[in-house]
Order: structure tokens, then C-alpha cells, then sequence
């Protein structure tokens, strides 16, 4: 029978630890609110007693979400943290005070100082004191995975006899590994079990080196009812384990886990960039699940097991984890079978053998020359051989009229930003003036405004492919049309340049969608 994980998101207190990535109250509302439709189980909201802005966003995200998840804030074991949270949480329609004290040899002696005695006693003492203001209260024995076992069993007994309804185990500074990790969490179980059958054990795992899922994923198999985690993995040092990890590596192997979370996992990738946009923290391009490239496939033997059988290369659906669709990168290591299914998809098909060969041929020549390749691309590609074809020869009928970029112009300044661009579509030039906020701002308005497509910017990013004095700059772009997201990227020496040519390349997507969607048969 599969069990029902609880999932603790702390991305509003661990995850804001980051460095630079301090949020205001709206901006944590608005990550709150994109939680509750995430369906995560508890929402961790901050540390209320670290300052007045973090009291009251904790107070008004408790306030807001109604009968929402269960928001807790976090103190430390003494009376005057404890009130701050009860204060902050107390209109919540599930509130919890989660309370944190170590208990390693590390913590006891070298960072607090005390006895083991007299620190047992400060967290019994505390429990009790939460446990007169609410029922239900969380104790997290921090360093628990660098902690003498015997110890840490007499902590964890004296607190739940004291009243604690959720025993949190932290692998607070990544230590762990998960054959021990998942070990200790079955003693624990099993113990606790005995103890009150009734009371939640949890973990919280840190990625120090790089193992906090693996971890967590460990402890589920032993007995854990309660994972805690963050979107993306963010927070202090190296991170936390990541949700999105933990809730997909449970749904994809639920024979071996026999667990499975109530998270609405089409909601991860949108919660991914929300949180990612509104703390300024990249998301690195290969990072399980959330990455640009978790589902890009560049490799020609990939791609052409992907186009006879996704389930060849994919383990998840894209889809299901709220990513539109796989992204088939050409590159010069694409092979036959993916270059015919992008022109598939340009319409233009039925090419005779020694003809498909001729541009394939001359595809590769192109992608030698540059690291990835766009539809705009292959349609240069294309125009170029039938431009060499022979008078009378057959050319497959087509008509995508896609757009091209023939020049732009932008110029920067604090005054005015202004741009100019002239692009070609079926040997029209279209020209456009525009100004903006910003260089950017004013390239993207006139491209609008030249295409006439009412497509709205959903996400514009910039960043550095290669080092040195000519470094590749990437800019993505997604962009939003009746409802459908169309997504594009382009590099460039130029990062202006490639700007302009990864927001045509994706306008181009729009206009093959809608080609295809006119002309099925095509």
C-alpha cells in the first residue's frame, strides 16, 4: 500500500538564506500563493524572529492562503522565538511552530556550550511552552546525522513525551550518505513507532555534496512520512534537497518506493521560474527536471529513438511536470532522422533521396560553423539549395512564410532607447521604429510591432555560453499567443544580436504552429 509523503517547503525561510535573494513581502505572497497551487502539504513561511519584515510576511501569508497548506515559521529553542512565531502564524487555519535545537557534540558543546543535560531540558521546555499555545509543534534535531545515536534517541523520546507531534531529522551540513542516512532513519522509525505510533518523522537534507536527494530519497524508503525541501534545490551553502527531485523520483519509481505526495506536479516547472525570476538565482541548464536542457535532446542517436519511441530516452513526460514539450536541439551531431523531422515540421517534405542527402550534407556544413541550429536557420538552408537547383527541377511546395531578420539597430541611452528593424518575409521588408525601457524593451516592441502578432514576452534571458574577449553570449526567449507558449534561443557574439534572433526564431514557431494546425495534411 503506498503511503502519502508530506512535503515541507521551505523555500520562503532555508531557500531565501541564499545569498542576495532577500524578498520583499510581495514577492513572497506571490511565490506563496504559486505554492498552494503547487499543493504542497506545509509552507515554511520565514524565521519570524529574525526581523519585522519577515514577522509580517509570515503574518500575512498566513492570513491569505486560508485554508490552504499549514504554514509554520521556524524557532529557535527559547521562549521569546517561539511567541514570534505563535504571533505571526496564529491566524493560519493550520498553524505550526517548528521548533530547532542540536544535537550533535558540535552544537552542544562547542556552539551552545552547555551540557547535554541542560540542553535536553531546553528542548523539552520549549515544547512545552509551544505545545501550551498550539497543538501542534515540529522539533528538528539539528546535526542530527553527525550525532551519538543514544543521545539523539533521548532527545527525540523526551520531546515527543514532552509533546511533539512531527520529529524533524536534519542532515544539517550534507554529511550524510544515503546507505547510513536511510539506516538511521529505520532505527529511528522503528523506535518511534513504539513510542507513538501517531507522531510524523521527517528529514531535511542539505546537498553539501551534492547527495540531499539521494538522501531524502533514502529515508522515505526507510520510514520517513515527511520530506522537507525547496524549489530548485536553493538555499544556504550548497542547498537543500530539491522538491522537484524528491516528488518526480517518487511518481517515477512508485514499485520501489511504495510512496507517492499529493504535489500537482504540472505546476513544477512555472514554480521553478517564478521562484528563479523573483530571487535572481539562474537555474543551471542541466539541472534535474527544472533545467532548460532536463528535456532537450541534441544527440542524433537520442534524437532518433526519441522520434520512434519517446520512451527510448524519457523517463517523464515533459508535459507532466508543466514543460510544454521535448526540445530537439540541432546540432552538428543531430542525425538524418531529426534534421527530416524539423523539416517535417517547416513543411516541407517528400524529398527524393538524393536530394535529402544534398541538404543534409549541407546542414551539417552549417551546424559545423555553429553550436546549435533554428529553424530560421534550415530555412536559409533550404532557400540557398533551391537557389542552386537546375531550371525545372521539382521543389517541394510550401507555404510557411517565416520571417528573417535583414538588419537592426538599437541605440542606448538614459533618455531614450530606441530600435530599428527591418525584417523579410516572402521578399517583403518590414520596417519598424520603437522605443523602450530599455535596449531590449525597444528591439522587442519593434519586432511586434514590424510581425503585427499581439505575441506577449513571457521570459527573456542573457548569459554567457564561452569565455574570453569574443564570448558566445544565449539569450532565451518564451513567448505567449493565444494561449500557447513558444519558446526559442539563439547565440551570438553580439548579445543584441542574438536577442533579436532568438525572439524571431520563436515567433517563427508560432507561425509553423499555426501553418500546421491549418494545414494538417500538409
Amino acid at each position: 500500500m503506498k503511503r502519502k509523503i508530506i512535503v515541507l517547503d521551505t523555500t520562503l525561510r532555508d531557500g531565501e538564506q541564499v545569498p542576495g535573494a532577500k524578498l520583499n513581502l510581495g514577492e513572497k505572497l506571490e511565490i506563496a500563493r504559486q505554492l498552494k497551487r503547487l499543493n504542497v502539504d506545509i509552507i515554511e513561511a520565514g524565521f519570524s524572529a529574525s526581523s519585522p519584515g519577515d514577522f509580517q510576511a509570515v503574518q500575512e501569508i498566513s492570513k491569505e492562503l486560508g485554508d490552504g497548506p499549514v504554514i509554520t515559521a521556524l524557532a529557535r529553542a527559547v521562549k521569546t522565538d517561539i511567541d514570534a512565531v505563535y504571533e505571526s502564524i496564529k491566524n493560519a487555519s493550520r498553524p505550526l511552530i517548528h521548533i530547532v535545537l542540536g544535537t550533535s557534540s558540535i552544537h552542544v558543546k562547542d556552539k551552545l556550550r552547555k551540557s547535554e543535560d541542560a540542553v535536553l531540558q531546553m528542548g523539552i521546555d520549549a515544547v512545552k511552552y509551544a505545545k501550551s499555545l498550539l497543538p501542534d509543534v515540529q522539533y528538528s534535531t539539528e546535526d542530527a546525522s553527525r550525532s551519538d545515536f543514544e543521545y539523539l534517541w533521548k532527545t527525540i523520546e523526551a520531546v515527543v513525551k514532552a509533546g511533539a507531534t512531527m520529529i524533524n531529522v536534519p542532515d544539517t551540513v550534507g554529511y550524510a550518505v544515503p546507505e547510513e542516512f536511510g539506516e538511521l532513519i529505520g532505527k529511528i522509525n522503528y523506535r518511534l513507532k513504539n513510542l507513538d505510533d501517531n507522531v510524523i518523522l521527517s528529514v531535511h537534507c542539505h546537498n553539501d555534496m551534492g547527495l540531499a536527494t539521494p538522501n531524502t530519497l533514502a529515508a522515505v524508503k526507510n520510514g520517513a512520512g515527511k520530506v522537507e525541501c525547496t524549489m530548485n534545490g536553493i538555499g544556504e551553502r550548497a542547498g537543500n534537497a530539491a522538491l522537484e527531485e524528491i516528488v518526480m523520483g517518487l511518481k517515477v519509481r512508485p514499485g520501489y518506493y511504495m510512496a507517492d505526495t499529493n504535489i500537482n506536479t504540472r505546476e513544477i516547472k512555472r514554480t521553478s521560474e517564478l521562484v528563479s525570476s523573483v530571487m535572481g538565482l539562474d537555474v543551471q541548464v542541466n539541472k534535474a527536471i527544472t533545467g532548460d536542457n532536463a528535456f532537450a535532446h541534441s544527440s542524433g542517436i537520442h534524437q532518433d529513438g526519441l522520434l520512434k519511441a519517446r520512451k527510448a530516452y524519457e523517463i517523464i513526460r515533459p508535459e507532466d511536470v508543466g514543460v510544454e514539450s521535448m526540445d530537439m536541439v540541432l546540432t552538428a551531431r543531430s542525425g538524418k532522422h531529426a534534421f527530416k523531422n524539423a523539416l517535417d515540421k517547416l513543411g516541407f517534405r517528400d524529398f527524393q533521396e538524393p536530394e535529402f542527402t544534398k541538404l543534409f550534407d549541407s546542414f551539417l556544413e552549417f551546424a559545423d560553423k555553429r553550436k546549435e541550429v533554428y529553424n530560421s536557420d534550415l530555412y536559409y538552408i533550404l532557400k540557398k539549395h533551391f537557389d542552386k537547383s537546375t531550371p525545372g527541377e521539382t521543389k517541394p511546395e510550401h507555404n510557411i512564410e517565416l520571417y528573417e531578420i535583414k538588419s537592426i539597430q538599437v541605440i542606448s541611452n538614459d533618455i531614450v532607447p530606441t530600435a530599428c528593424v527591418e525584417l523579410l518575409r516572402s521578399g517583403n521588408v518590414l520596417k519598424s521604429i520603437a522605443i523602450g525601457d530599455g535596449p531590449i524593451d525597444a528591439l522587442y516592441t519593434a519586432i511586434g510591432k514590424a510581425t503585427g502578432l499581439d505575441a506577449k514576452l513571457k521570459e527573456y534571458k542573457v548569459k554567457s555560453v564561452s569565455a574570453g574577449k569574443e564570448a558566445l553570449g544565449r539569450a532565451t526567449v518564451k513567448l505567449e499567443y493565444n494561449g500557447k507558449i513558444y519558446a526559442s534561443r539563439a547565440v551570438d557574439v553580439d548579445i543584441i544580436k542574438s536577442s533579436a534572433i532568438a525572439y524571431i526564431n520563436a515567433i517563427n514557431e508560432l507561425v509553423i504552429d499555426e501553418f500546421n494546425t491549418c494545414n494538417p495534411a500538409v
